[in-house]
């Protein structure tokens, strides 16, 4: 298991378009994901978690990836999340 704290910095935080983005990136790994925020857990993998969460610009996340392709799980979910899923 690894994980790493990270600061939200797309604009519109984690709605519909950011969240596709990205569980459409962390489908490409194995390990499971998930988004640890100041009060719940969610599953970096089910966009309707994620868009559920109300995440903001400027929230700090603590990812945390499981498995085999953990490292280049985290090393791809923390670019995606700190470079506003550019």
């Amino acid at each position: 298991m690894v994980s790493r704290t990270v600061t939200v910095a797309d604009k519109a935080g984690l709605h519909m378009r950011p969240a596709n983005i990205f569980v459409s990136r962390m489908a490409e790994f194995s390990s499971d994901i998930i988004l640890k925020t100041e009060n719940n857990e969610i599953d970096g993998k089910s966009i309707m978690n994620i868009m559920a969460a109300g995440i903001r610009c400027g929230a700090r996340l603590t990812v945390i990836c499981s498995g085999t392709d953990e490292a280049q799980m985290l090393e791809a979910a923390a670019q995606l999340i700190e470079n506003g899923m550019d």
